[in-house]
């Protein structure tokens, strides 16, 4: 017999699965959505659970008839739609991954039936729930997903020049001279070069005050996962106090990167004073250089205890050296969501992106939206 998971999600996302295996293409956005539509219809009712399937997994219609074998095999525990031989009857059991190494939390009974094992990850079932929401295991599930995050600025032109396989550019003397002395010093292929290309640097702020509480394990997470990538990341904390933390962020071991910035930082979970804060970053270190050119990307709900004008002033200042300013408020997606605390108020007309980073989907959104700034 069959082992049956009755949570409309888990049945959704193992499905997703199934398919997978049998190669028919279900992006993430489709397994979503399926998942949405079966909490609608439940998973009772074999036609409606049949359609909302086959509307949001199926998008080639040569898929159509694995799918309707796969839906047979899945849901109603037989062969196919029109029956075939009884030893062709597959056993299907659902397992889920809870770390890398693939274990589950069950497994099939051995048995003379063919076993297929359709294995799914928790981290798909996270992917759109709120930090704020989650348990202890569901945030360390989530933190180890993200250490395969990669963070990196958009790319920019250098003023260091690389070889260019094309006849265009800049002729590259040094290179057409050697290669000429295989030809008795004719230049029979003349080499040139093009300005190469270079990530812009990235800097990462991320507001560690009261309010941000829910959010702020899983954001530092985050940004460790952009710093130790090595792609020309900074990084700080805002709170009562400005704290550079990437020398502490910097380790590949993500526990002692944790635990060497909770060490370093003093100011966790009191107050924010972003105005002030922002300040002393400009003064010591974005204006003078470190944000000119750069993608900053700010991580804070925007409540704010300082002045919103000092907060507005040097929000200009920073807008005026940098590449591009993200600001990322976990609270963005709340229904009826409008950006009228003080402080996010100030900001706002000086910020390029205003985006969401409230789950892993969010913040997979955000590296899109820094490698494109």
């Amino acid at each position: 017999m069959a082992t049956v998971v009755s949570s409309p999600e888990r049945m959704a996302v193992g499905f997703a699965r199934l398919l997978r295996r049998l190669e028919v293409a279900t992006p993430l956005d489709a397994v979503l959505t399926f998942m949405n539509a079966l909490s609608l219809v439940g998973i009772d009712d074999r036609r409606a659970v049949y359609w909302a399937a086959r509307t949001t997994l199926i998008r080639h219609h040569e898929d159509i008839a694995v799918f309707d074998k796969a839906f047979a095999v899945f849901w109603e525990h037989r062969e196919t739609p029109g029956g075939a031989d009884d030893a062709d009857l597959q056993q299907v059991t659902l397992a889920l991954d809870t770390d890398d190494e693939g274990s589950s939390d069950g497994s099939a009974t051995p048995g003379d039936e063919p076993t297929l094992t359709v294995r799914f990850s928790g981290v798909e079932t996270l992917s759109t729930k709120d930090f704020a929401a989650y348990s202890d295991d569901e945030m360390h599930l989530a933190m180890q997903w993200m250490t395969r995050l990669r963070v990196a600025g958009a790319p920019r032109r250098s003023l260091r020049q690389v070889p260019n396989m094309r006849p265009s550019g800049r002729p590259d003397m040094r290179r057409t001279v050697r290669a000429s002395l295989a030809a008795g010093g004719e230049p029979v292929r003349r080499r040139f070069t093009t300005a190469g290309d270079k990530h812009r640097r990235l800097v990462l702020l991320l507001d560690i005050s009261g309010s941000m509480e829910p959010y702020a394990r899983a954001l530092l997470r985050f940004v460790h996962a952009a710093v130790a990538g090595r792609q020309r990341v900074e990084a700080f904390t805002l709170g009562t106090r400005l704290t550079r933390v990437t020398r502490q962020m910097s380790s590949k071991d993500p526990d002692l990167a944790l635990r060497t910035t909770g060490e370093e930082v003093q100011d966790w979970s009191g107050g924010t004073r972003l105005g002030e804060t922002l300040r002393l970053f400009n003064d010591q270190w974005g204006v003078r250089g470190m944000a000119r050119g750069a993608i900053v990307v700010i991580l804070s709900d925007g409540w704010d205890r300082g002045d919103p004008l000092l907060l507005a002033e040097q929000m200009q200042r920073l807008g005026r050296v940098a590449h591009r300013v993200t600001w990322v408020n976990p609270l963005k997606v709340t229904p009826g969501y409008a950006p009228l605390a003080r402080g996010m108020a100030a900001a706002l007309p000086y910020v390029d992106d205003f985006v969401e980073g409230h789950s892993l989907e969010a913040l997979e959104r955000l590296t899109k939206v820094i490698s494109r700034a």
